[in-house]
């Protein structure tokens, strides 16, 4: 059962839709739910995980240069969920939607939250495996949420964010979306630095 009720629901759409986004939109949102509904069988508390999709970049602000979107839109989880879920399920949902910060796991979880979370945040990741036409897309969205950056300082910005990815052992924590995206995803990720020059 949903924890999100239709009016809290359509408050986040609204986070989404206003002002406009180009990546971090109502599309990722959707992107991910579908997902989701694809995987649910490996999901330990989906509840809970659709909750944290809803959340994860409600406050999204391309000009902040340090972690306070995740921490601002975990708090807003917070505010919002509090009295409606139980404390457990909700520091969860905040400790996951602050993981998407660095996409590391938290080193405290175990178990059947751990694994949530580690498909939680490669769920997140997955467009960076998606096809070539799909990743070329997410790229230029991104591009636009950050169209006051001059050329060469996203070059050079950008160029370090997909290193970063490349140099993980694991991009991706799951076996179940290692398998599925990995590959793809490393050849995007090159294909992109190639375009920067890099």
């Amino acid at each position: 059962m949903t924890l999100l009720t239709p009016d809290l629901r359509a408050d986040l759409v609204a986070f989404y839709v206003f002002p406009p986004r180009h990546y971090h939109s109502l599309s990722h949102v959707t992107a991910l739910l579908a997902l989701l509904s694809a995987h649910r069988p490996h999901f330990a508390d989906p509840d809970a995980v659709e909750a944290a999709i809803w959340f994860h970049d409600a406050i999204y602000d391309a000009r902040t240069t340090d972690h306070s979107n995740e921490l601002q839109s975990a708090e807003l989880a917070v505010s919002r969920l509090s009295g409606a879920v139980e404390p457990g399920r909700l520091s969860w949902i905040r400790r996951a939607i602050e993981a998407t910060a660095t996409h590391a796991l938290p080193e405290e979880m175990q178990g059947p939250e751990a694994q949530d979370a580690a498909l939680f945040l490669d769920m997140d990741l997955s467009i960076l495996g998606a096809d070539e036409a799909q990743f070329d897309e997410y790229e230029a969205g991104v591009r636009k949420e950050y169209e006051f950056v001059t050329d060469e300082a996203w070059r050079t910005g950008r160029a370090a964010v997909l290193r970063g990815f490349l140099e993980r052992e694991r991009l991706y924590h799951s076996d179940l979306f290692r398998g599925l995206y990995e590959d793809a995803a490393r050849r995007n990720l090159r294909r992109s630095l190639e375009r920067l020059g890099e």
